[in-house]
């Protein structure tokens, strides 16, 4: 079932109305799920850092040995082709994939031969500035890269995203905390994390256990442009039960409020929205 709504799917050189079949049930992603993907938006006629995102899918791609076949520059041209058929008031999630088609002789590395690609545009409604989200602690943890590509935004990282959620869900809560491999935290089930206490931020430093992503590196630099302190560092339960302000930073809503972690109680702060209006500020400036 899809997401969103009003889709279209650029698949095998043209555009399709609607969520079309692109995958057949013997290829390598099919089976052995070899996926993955990047996210982009466009919100009032805005697509922030979308040359970042189509250029990560193809590293992406390089971290499960899938050959990525399609330029940065011609993804994104095929992508401003695609949102011509909406209104310039739509809110589109645009998702670049690659999955792998065949194996090697042994079957379960990707063959380098050929390889799957389309893009989906659906329209997600934005998360109004009102919205926020509590969080609560999973026992489930980031894995390291020994064990899992999490250099890479690949699906086959997911359902251990979504046991997270289903999990502190069942407990009344909206995301989870998620601890790296020696108990700090990571980030969230879903987005990157940051905390504010006495006006300085902090956000957990990038170990090899989750994707550092982009709205997060763009926030970083938003606000140390305007001169406030921001500390990639590591940070423990502890520290976000101690702190002022929390809030997530992902491509889909950009930045949400965090109002609770589990029992501790927080106000949306002024960092929290000054740091939303730095981000829609730049995008304007940049578009």
């Amino acid at each position: 079932m899809a997401t969103g709504t009003n889709i279209r799917t650029y698949f095998e050189g043209t555009w399709h109305q609607g969520d079309v079949p692109v995958m057949r049930a013997a290829d390598h992603g099919s089976w052995l799920g070899t996926t993955v993907f990047d996210g982009a938006r466009f919100v009032n006629g805005l697509m922030p850092d979308l040359d970042l995102h189509c250029a990560r899918v193809n590293r992406s791609a390089e971290a499960l040995m899938i050959t990525p076949t399609v330029s940065t520059e011609d993804m994104i041209a095929i992508t401003k082709d695609g949102l011509a058929k909406y209104s310039q008031g739509a809110a589109v999630y645009i998702r670049p994939m690659y999955w792998a088609i065949h194996g090697d002789p042994t079957a379960i590395v990707p063959s380098v031969e050929e390889t799957g690609f389309a893009i989906c545009l659906e329209e997600i409604p934005f998360a109004p500035e009102t919205a926020s989200t509590t969080l609560a602690l999973t026992k489930f943890r980031r894995p390291v890269i020994d064990d899992a590509v999490v250099n890479a935004k690949a699906g086959c990282l997911y359902p251990n995203n979504a046991r997270m959620l289903a999990e502190v869900r069942g407990r009344g809560f909206g995301n989870a905390l998620v601890a790296d491999a020696m108990g700090n935290v990571a980030e969230t089930a879903t987005a990157n994390v940051f905390m504010v206490k006495d006006g300085e931020v902090f956000t957990p430093i990038p170990n090899g256990t989750f994707l550092s992503g982009i709205t997060r590196a763009r926030h970083i630099t938003n606000l140390r442009s305007e001169g406030v302190t921001v500390h990639e560092t590591v940070l423990t339960f502890d520290d976000f039960r101690n702190a002022d302000e929390v809030f997530l930073s992902g491509n889909m809503s950009k930045v949400t409020p965090v109002t609770a972690f589990e029992d501790r109680q927080y106000q949306v702060g002024p960092v929290t929205r000054q740091t939303r209006e730095l981000y829609w500020d730049w995008a304007a400036s940049n578009a």
